[in-house]
């Protein structure tokens, strides 16, 4: 029961009936296993050169006494995670085939993540997934817009890792093309002295590392970065691509590629060669963003989300623990633009009765002077008087 490009009453209601049931992901984990190697090319993916994650020798200083993974890592979009429940329940099965908004576009708009444990190398880990909401809400980008929540938790044999909600808003094409409400944006050519004062800023930035973030030391309205993303090119795309993997929908090569052509043919478009290739050719190609309703080529809502983590595990340093982040993406990030990332601590307590925290209030802001990304994370930190970080409790077994 496929909508066929629209967005549709009776779609509505059966992408809601679908709330709660688990399913198998729609694609397999990018990483099976899980080691050094995929630690550092995530890290190096968004532009990470902490040691923590893939140095051992610097770990074994650390009080987790050696490698951990980058949180972007541990969650993902087909990062890691072998799914508990491998087929979806057979009184399930005739609700959960297809897509009930088959040739809705869809863009990532927010996340939310938390992480319970560290992951070492060679985790085993799985995953369980869920869709947990619909909303059906009007949208300035193309009237009508879906908000579809899902969430994935994810273990390992010594207990649970993390977890993450993903916001997906579903758009019909045409209605954003007729919109055209990013028109009037255009990227302009960066000055040499703009370029300086971006290398400048790269070359001022590191990872705290082995020096502690002690709670007593910090303080409500601190200033957290800057840090510099960007100017971002198709280049990163493709690196992104090269630790992250191609994401949910199986984009893959040739022989492969047709194979993916098969299972899902409404993915597909033609180029001006009548070439077919996948719509998220949108990221890369030109032509194609237009098609979606945007000027140009632009980032993934992922990227910002990881880039936001960065900022955050930079200043904390390797003793703390990035307990939780959440954050929308509000603009679109075009090949092009700059962002510039900064936080400010909003506030200063203790969680759960004794565990010394901090939370983050973040921000990316384009060249433009436009916020494009908001988000707040809660981080424990390392205490004189109080000891070492005490990991956080899952929330229970009530969890998709």
């Amino acid at each position: 029961m496929g909508s066929n490009g629209g967005i549709t009453d009776a779609a509505v209601a059966r992408l809601r009936e679908r709330i709660g049931v688990p399913e198998p992901h729609p694609q397999p984990p990018h990483y099976l296993d899980p080691n050094v190697d995929a630690f550092r090319n995530v890290a190096r993916a968004y532009g990470d050169d902490n040691p923590l994650w893939c140095d051992p020798a610097h770990a074994a200083t650390t009080r987790w006494e050696g490698l951990i993974a980058p949180p972007p890592l541990v969650g993902g979009d087909t990062l890691i995670g072998v799914d508990e429940v491998a087929e979806v329940p057979v009184d399930k099965r005739e609700l959960m085939k297809g897509d009930p908004l088959r040739g809705v576009h869809a863009f990532y708009s927010a996340s939310a993540r938390e992480w319970w444990a560290p992951m070492r190398p060679h985790a085993q880990v799985a995953r369980r997934n869920a869709l947990v909401g619909v909303l059906d809400k009007p949208s300035a980008f193309a009237d009508r817009a879906i908000h579809e929540w899902t969430g994935q938790v994810f273990r390992d044999p010594s207990g649970p890792l993390a977890a993450q909600f993903r916001l997906m808003i579903r758009t019909e094409r045409s209605k954003a093309r007729e919109k055209k409400k990013y028109d009037a944006i255009t990227i302009e050519p960066y000055t040499d002295e703009q370029i300086a004062e971006i290398e400048a800023q790269y070359a001022a930035e590191g990872p705290r590392g082995a020096e502690p973030r002690w709670w007593e030391d910090v303080a409500e309205g601190d200033v957290v970065g800057p840090m510099v993303k960007g100017p971002l090119t198709v280049t990163d795309i493709v690196c992104w691509h090269v630790g992250m993997g191609m994401g949910l929908y199986g984009v893959a090569a040739l022989r492969l590629g047709a194979q993916n052509r098969r299972r899902v043919p409404r993915f597909f478009h033609r180029d001006d060669l009548n070439i077919p290739d996948v719509m998220q050719r949108v990221h890369w190609d030109p032509e194609f963003a237009r098609r979606s309703g945007n000027p140009t080529t632009f980032d993934y809502g992922r990227m910002r989300e990881t880039w936001l983590i960065h900022l955050c595990t930079d200043w904390m340093g390797d003793d703390a623990w990035l307990w939780t982040l959440d954050c929308q993406f509000r603009r679109f990030n075009y090949v092009g633009d700059t962002q510039w990332l900064r936080g400010t601590v909003g506030r200063k307590y203790l969680a759960a009765g004794d565990r010394p925290a901090v939370d983050l209030e973040l921000e990316a802001v384009n060249q433009r002077g436009e916020g494009t990304t908001p988000g707040h994370a809660p981080i424990l930190l390392p205490s004189r008087e109080r000891g070492p970080v005490r990991l956080p409790e899952p929330p229970g077994d009530d969890l998709p």
